[in-house]
């Protein structure tokens, strides 16, 4: 069965085709840096054993010509991935926020698509364009089956503790203000995959997913417990445009002093903050190049970031009550070993101690960059979120 995953994010569409229930893929690629004039779409393509690379450098505006763009690749006929489109089964799609409605992959209906509008204003970032795709990827493939796979349904295992907020209950009763949690299936998989290495079923994991979007996610066993992402993926961590925690009287006070609209805030808030408004660039590549010339706010925005994952660190220590593996994934979490080295300093205290030389290494697959004899692992473990949607996809 022909499956094909769209994993859209802020500024990103990751994409693979499968032929489930086989876990390599046919092909995977990326469109990335959407929005901006440095914008790509890479590819690669797996057949008989030999890998085709793909690249086209071009201006993309928005989701929906990445999606297009990406369709057009895996229909075009020299590529030999299908001789017809139909071939394609099902179309699974990531979708950040499923409210309470939503704990499982789900196939797209009317309703379900009705449910994913309902709840643009908790995902701004996200809800809206992975209904675009959703839409796009209907008219394309009219035959196939559209899935949806939700970013908050590995974290429904939180107890209410963890997930309630400190206001009157009816505001959690009758409007489900609550937190949510996001990047579940991110945390879902590599935590998994980490048990599998440490031959370990109940092992106790602080899962660190630093991409575009960050949050980190303390697992015990197969249970989310609690997680940095909250009513709306806005709280917690630093970010590349999104501010994380902040007081709430900040907001007030920019209504009240500044007479700012609550669309302002917003936009300040989601498109405008993080490490966007502390230095000027979202991309941490962009800032590490900064940070080579001298770039002084560069400098701050790398330690105030690694400054707030440490501190969550702590909390979920205790949440744990102890720790067997630290891990790392996405985008950041996997190939910058600077920002690796700054989370992980001064930890010594709860016995997390990096390996410097393991850190610079550049190995596939999951890897240990802790220290030989520390108690603690520290694993940078690769997402693969596209298999694990479409893993999902085909038990239903």
């Amino acid at each position: 069965m022909k499956i094909l995953v769209i994993n859209a994010g802020s500024s990103s569409v990751k994409f693979q085709l499968f032929d489930m229930p086989l876990a390599n893929p046919l092909c995977s690629g990326l469109a990335e840096r959407i929005g901006s004039d440095k914008s790509f779409i890479r590819s690669k393509i797996y057949l008989n054993g030999a890998e085709k690379l793909v690249e086209n450098n071009q201006p993309i505006p928005d989701h929906t010509v990445a999606l297009k763009l990406i369709l057009s690749l895996l229909a075009d006929v020299e590529n030999g991935l299908m001789k017809d489109p139909e071939e394609i089964a099902v179309i699974g799609h990531r979708v950040v926020h499923g409210g309470e409605d939503f704990t499982k992959a789900t196939l797209v209906t009317p309703e379900v698509k009705e449910k994913i509008k309902q709840l643009f204003s908790l995902a701004p970032l996200h809800n809206p364009l992975n209904y675009r795709c959703i839409e796009v990827a209907e008219k394309t493939f009219p035959k196939a089956k559209q899935v949806v796979v939700f970013d908050t349904a590995f974290h429904q295992s939180m107890p209410p503790q963890a997930f309630r907020y400190a206001i009157p209950a009816s505001y959690y009763t009758k409007e489900n203000i609550r937190a949510y949690g996001f990047h579940g299936t991110s945390h879902k998989y590599v935590t998994q995959k980490a048990r599998e290495y440490l031959q370990k079923p109940a092992a106790k994991m602080i899962s660190i997913h630093l991409g575009n979007g960050c949050s980190i996610t303390a697992v015990d066993g197969e249970r989310s417990l609690d997680t940095s992402m909250g009513f709306s993926p806005l709280s917690g961590l630093v970010m590349g445009t999104r501010s994380g925690d902040i007081d709430p009287s900040v907001i007030f006070h920019l209504v009240s002093k500044l007479g700012m609209s609550s669309e302002r805030i917003n936009t300040l808030l989601n498109k405008q903050s993080g490490l966007s408004g502390l230095c000027g660039f979202s991309d941490m590549r962009d800032i590490r190049k900064a940070i080579e010339e001298g770039n002084k706010d560069a400098v701050f925005a790398c330690e105030l970031y690694a400054y707030r994952i440490k501190k969550y660190i702590g909390a979920y220590v205790a949440v744990l009550n102890g720790l067997d593996a630290l891990i790392f994934t996405a985008g950041v979490g996997e190939n910058d070993p600077y920002i690796r080295e700054l989370v992980c300093s001064n930890l010594d205290f709860i016995h997390i101690s990096l390996d410097k030389a393991q850190n610079n290494r550049k190995t596939e697959g999951i890897r240990e960059i802790n220290k030989q004899d520390a108690l603690i692992k520290i694993l940078v473990v690769p997402t693969n979120e596209e298999f694990e949607i479409a893993r999902q996809c085909f038990e239903i």
